[in-house]
């Protein structure tokens, strides 16, 4: 008989500080209270005292330790919550990345193990972590967060609650101590942690949220599916947008990648991904390099063969029925090729049925 999954409960904030961990805990303590068996599997302190207090009393599997490059790191020891096999674990910091040397690269990996085998799971993480509004923070922050988590992981929750805090109160705890040690909290308040900063990234998260909120509204109020022909109910209706996103071995490439997905799923699309490889084409290692980020995004990715770009591609976006294309421009052309149309300029000729977004490339 096969297990039923665990469900995953997100407490998703802006910034560290705002108390997502403190909410975490205050309910695993209610949920101990009403008999629940639960477990911590992984809990961050930052030495804030009033987060700590409230483990007292629950029990905590060791963590695993690991060396690396001659340095001891700890990780959770998920093999241990699943030898225990508790009704909830909890466990901190959702977008952590492994130590090399761990049975999986992401906790969020880990994460996916424990609910496989039945496990219910307490998680928390900030807006930035999420891989589709990676440009979007590093635009507005002039920062870029390395350790993300593909969107689809945090929508897949079965409940998401949004911990919020006003940016003035965020620096206020800041200046108290309360979230770093003075010297750590003065320069994250001239750094990261900015008044600007904060405040963009407080409207992400609210977005964000406001996003989960309308799709679920959606999902509980859509009349029930008609029955599907293998036996079981049909899924809920897709949007009639289909959106290709055209690869190359360029950086830019994750920056459409990102950019598509997320238009996608606001518009509940379904999202493919074409690199059109000319013969004797140079940089296959970023193209797959860039195909894999897809994938891992859930996108469906399609390699065409072919000298003629533009027509490949109009000629794979009039047959999968896309509507929307999103490209690059194209690079700087030398001086005896500028009277000739770009790659862009003829796919847009070609598909002048479909819209076509070229997203610049933006630096700091």
């Amino acid at each position: 008989m096969s297990t039923a999954k665990g469900k995953l409960k997100v407490y998703l904030g802006y910034a560290a500080g705002v108390g997502k961990t403190y909410r975490m805990l205050l309910d695993a303590q209610d949920l101990k209270r009403q008999g629940v068996d639960l477990v911590i599997g992984y809990f961050e302190p930052h030495g804030r005292k009033e987060t700590i207090a409230l483990v007292e009393g629950l029990e905590v599997i060791p963590r695993k330790v690991l060396m690396y490059n001659e340095a001891r790191f700890e990780e959770m020891d998920t093999e241990a919550v699943l030898q225990r096999r508790p009704t909830v674990a909890i466990v901190d910091e959702f977008a952590h990345t492994n130590v090399p040397g761990s049975p999986r690269l992401k906790r969020w990996q880990d994460v996916q193990v424990l609910l496989e085998a039945g496990i219910d799971v307490l998680t928390t993480v900030n807006v930035q972590h999420l891989e589709s509004l990676n440009d979007q923070v590093f635009d507005a922050t002039g920062v870029r967060v390395r350790e993300t988590i593909p969107d689809w992981v945090v929508d897949e929750a079965d409940e998401v609650v949004f911990i919020d805090l006003t940016t003035r109160a965020l620096r206020n705890r800041l200046e108290r101590g309360v979230v770093y040690g003075p010297e750590k909290a003065r320069r994250a308040m001239d750094n990261f942690f900015t008044e600007g900063n904060l405040s963009a990234l407080r409207e992400m998260a609210m977005r964000h949220t406001a996003h989960e909120v309308e799709e679920k509204l959606r999902q509980t109020q859509s009349p029930a599916p008609a029955e599907s022909g293998a036996g079981g109910p049909a899924s809920p209706p897709r949007s009639s947008e289909r959106i290709l996103i055209c690869l190359t071995g360029r950086p830019s490439s994750a920056v459409l990648i990102r950019r598509g997905k997320r238009v996608a799923d606001y518009l509940q699309a379904d999202c493919l991904a074409i690199h059109v490889a000319r013969p004797n084409e140079t940089g296959a290692g970023a193209v797959e390099r860039h195909l894999t980020f897809a994938r891992n995004l859930r996108i469906e990715t399609h390699v065409v063969a072919a000298a003629d770009v533009p027509r490949a591609i109009a000629d794979f976006a009039r047959a999968e029925r896309i509507t929307q294309i999103f490209m690059g421009r194209s690079l700087p052309r030398p001086v005896w090729k500028r009277f000739r149309e770009t790659v862009v300029q003829q796919v847009v000729r070609q598909a002048k049925d479909m819209q076509i977004t070229i997203v610049a490339e933006r630096r700091k």
